[in-house]
């Protein structure tokens, strides 16, 4: 199977156990709740995963402890961002990928609890997979 392929299933399983998660609950509660009933769902699906990991900046070869943490990152793979939040920002879609980054890691999954139906409020993003890259396109504008 190829990586894509893997990570697109992957990615498939986390938004069915956020959508029985969600199912479930509803909107309205703390970005905390979503978290552990996602994490026993996971769990439950036999998916490896750690939640509030940390992720120390690199600058000039000095790791840094600037108190970030990955909500959740599945099977070493998938960085889960999760928000309880009036309306998704591309402030949050700049955070995922800036984690995407620090970690090098290629896919993430922001996903909006406070939402009538979490599929209006998931989102995925993917870091510099190379068949969708622009060519000669370095993200940087002048």
């Amino acid at each position: 199977m190829h990586d894509r392929d893997r990570l697109d299933q992957l990615s498939r399983r986390i938004i069915g156990a956020a959508i029985e998660v969600h199912r479930h609950l509803g909107p309205g509660l703390l970005e905390s709740a979503y978290e552990v009933c996602l994490s026993y769902e996971l769990k439950q699906l036999g998916l490896r995963f750690d939640s509030q990991k940390p992720l120390p900046i690199v600058y000039k070869d000095v790791h840094l402890d600037c108190g970030y943490r990955l909500d959740l990152i599945v099977e070493d793979e998938i960085i889960v961002e999760i928000k309880a939040v009036e309306q998704l920002l591309p402030i949050h879609e700049a955070q995922l990928l800036s984690y995407l980054r620090i970690a090098n890691k290629r896919v993430g999954l922001l996903m909006n609890f406070h939402v009538p139906v979490l599929k209006n409020g998931l989102k995925r993003i993917v870091n510099e997979f190379p068949d969708v890259r622009s060519a000669g396109s370095t993200g940087s504008s002048s």
